[in-house]
């Protein structure tokens, strides 16, 4: 039995186009872009930093274990520049505090406390303590009332 090719071609064009159309059209143009994230603004920021003020490394750092704090540490280490940019102009009593606790949060790390409990650790810890105390009673200068 011999085939027409001109039949076989047009089966197999029939089919390619059959196929292209349901694999390239989809209810969407194109990829979509990536919204930006809105700013969640001071008053999110000042719920995080009463979530960290419950951790064991903030009420008692003296009896912790350096080591044990580095994720409280690192989970610390967006409020400086969130203090700096809510603070903005207005509040220079904000950017301080933020630029204390940044430094608290330098020294822990440069210290090795995040593998090891050097002697002057618990210092750091409490340091840390401190000065994200002072960023907190600061930080309500800038919230929303209510906030």
């Amino acid at each position: 039995m011999r085939r027409n090719p001109a039949a076989i071609g047009g089966t197999l064009l029939l089919l390619s186009l059959t196929f292209l159309s349901l694999t390239g059209c989809g209810s969407e143009a194109g990829p979509k872009t990536a919204q930006p994230m809105q700013d969640p603004g001071p008053a999110s920021m000042a719920e995080r930093i009463d979530l960290q003020m419950n951790d064991p490394c903030f009420l008692r750092p003296e009896e912790q274990h350096a080591p044990g704090c580095a994720k409280y540490v690192t989970q610390l280490g967006s409020v400086p520049g969130g203090a700096q940019k809510y603070a903005g102009t207005t509040q220079p009593e904000l950017v301080e505090a933020g630029r204390r606790l940044d430094a608290a949060i330098a020294a822990y790390r440069n210290r090795g406390c995040a593998e090891t409990d050097a002697p002057d650790c618990g210092s750091a810890l409490t340091d840390v303590a401190a000065t994200l105390t002072e960023v907190d009673a600061k930080l309500v200068s800038v919230l929303p009332a209510g906030g």
